[in-house]
């Protein structure tokens, strides 16, 4: 995993106040392709975190936290919330659903 990824991915969770239970980070290519990741995911260089969120509340404070800390890409789906730092291959800043 990218330090400056984790250090900033660490801010976050201080700043949300809640832990971080991380259901995906750094992926081989032979995972990524199973679990039908795209083939460019910003998980494969280390770049990307999926957080899972058990509830509302816990999803509020993780964008919280994720945003204070400079997170400027981050895709948010039922159970989990994406994140990563891949400004040179996605588009930036950019918030999506997974709905």
């Amino acid at each position: 995993m990218d330090n400056d990824f984790l250090q900033r991915l660490d801010k976050a969770r201080e700043l949300a106040g809640v832990p971080f239970v991380i259901n995906s980070g750094f992926r081989c290519a032979k995972h990524n392709k199973k679990i039908g990741g795209v083939p460019n995911s910003a998980h494969l260089r280390g770049l990307a975190a999926d957080i899972a969120v058990p509830d509302n509340e816990t999803r509020y404070k993780i964008l919280y936290g994720l945003i204070k800390a400079g997170f400027r890409r981050i895709g948010i789906a039922k159970n989990f919330i994406h994140t990563d730092i891949d400004i040179v291959t996605k588009p930036y800043p950019r918030m999506w659903l997974y709905y």
